[in-house]
């Protein structure tokens, strides 16, 4: 027993942290995914949406906190009944994610590593697993250093997991898992491999063939069956490739100019995706960037997905002279967490990416 509890409390702590830690560098993006849950097609709980960015900085905390704690054996009773009720929670919002539907990427690790609801539904079942052999066996769990030494790392972890998140919120990630990383183009986030897997596909057609219905399944083409066709149903049964990018556009009275600009060699990128939620401080900042920008030769636009009337308000509030484009909220957020970001591209490579707090270390 001794053996399998102290192999647990490794698993469950390593995986708490790494976990945590992943969320913790993105703490916006699983507020995010937190109002997909809040929201009424899905809990349906809308009064918890103002507050989860609060709520996502607060679990990914604890579940770094956590693993630490049972790593070191902290808190022993506390630290493994807040995991148990942690996984039960977690396991119910991914059996829920994969039952219904409704969540089609839970988000458990970030953007580093993407799982379907299923599989994240079947992880936290196993880390269930161990954490109820940390439960029976929590008299096994020593602690490895005195009460002195305790604290202290308890401390010490707090106010590095406060540090951290308060560093990525003020700026930007400290690491870019997303497909639109410095380094990154976005032409070749968005094309597809001649040799990329495609989906497979059953199509199942039903006939009504001498008056009995029958179902005949191929994966594409009619079947040669003599009877009455009363409809067909297709069936996924393995996902083709789908780009890291594809859902990005820069459109303007209903036409798609992403490949016109992206060929662009010096050009500026002001991502808002949502103007009515912008950063006051950081819309005050842009005039300067567009001044800068214009006399160094760069071409400068704005993406949102708000409407032209809050364009134009925006326009004239902050005295900006650049074009807005349209572009998908989703992909918006998904570029750059800041509202507004800053990106600086080269014929679509992303060179340069920035927090509205960091606009004066853009080198143009």
């Amino acid at each position: 027993m001794n053996i399998l509890v102290q192999l647990s409390r490794i698993i469950v702590g390593v995986l708490f942290i790494i976990s945590g830690l992943i969320k913790l560098n993105d703490p916006l993006g699983f507020s995010y995914k937190l109002v997909e849950y809040f929201e009424p097609g899905v809990l349906n709980l809308p009064v918890f949406i103002p507050y989860a960015l609060m709520i996502a900085v607060l679990v990914v905390i604890l579940e770094v906190l956590l693993g630490v704690f049972l790593l070191i054996g902290y808190l022993r009773k506390f630290t493994v009944w807040s995991l148990l009720g942690m996984i039960l929670f977690f396991s119910f919002l991914t059996f829920y994610s994969a039952y219904y539907n409704k969540v089609t990427d839970c988000g458990c690790f970030g953007d580093a590593i993407k799982l379907t609801p299923w599989e994240s539904f079947y992880k936290d079942i196993i880390l269930l697993v161990f954490i109820i052999v940390l439960v029976i066996g929590v008299k096994y769990i020593k602690p490895i250093l005195g009460k002195l030494g305790l604290s202290i790392a308890a401390l010490i972890s707090f106010i590095a997991c406060l540090s951290l998140g308060y560093y990525v919120l003020m700026h930007l990630p400290a690491v870019d898992f997303r497909p639109y990383k410095i380094g990154a183009n976005i032409q070749e986030g968005m094309s597809t491999p001649e040799d990329a897997p495609r989906a497979v596909i059953d199509y199942h057609w039903k006939y009504n063939v001498n008056g009995e219905e029958k179902i005949f399944t191929t994966r594409g083409q009619a079947p040669n069956v003599e009877g009455e066709l009363i409809g067909v149903e297709t069936e996924e049964i393995s996902p083709g490739y789908e780009p890291p990018i594809h859902d990005f556009m820069i459109e303007k009275d209903g036409e798609d100019l992403a490949s016109e600009f992206l060929e662009e060699p010096k050009l500026v990128m002001v991502i808002m995706y949502s103007l009515d939620k912008s950063e006051a401080e950081g819309m005050k900042k842009l005039t300067s960037l567009e001044e800068k920008a214009t006399s160094n030769g760069y071409k400068i636009i704005g993406l949102t997905a708000s409407s032209e009337e809050q364009q134009m308000v925006v326009k004239a509030n902050y005295n900006l002279d650049f074009e807005f484009y349209l572009c998908d909220e989703i992909a918006l957020k998904t570029i750059v967490r800041s509202n507004p970001g800053i990106l600086v591209l080269n014929r679509g490579t992303i060179e340069q990416k920035v927090h509205w707090n960091d606009i004066e270390d853009l080198n143009l």
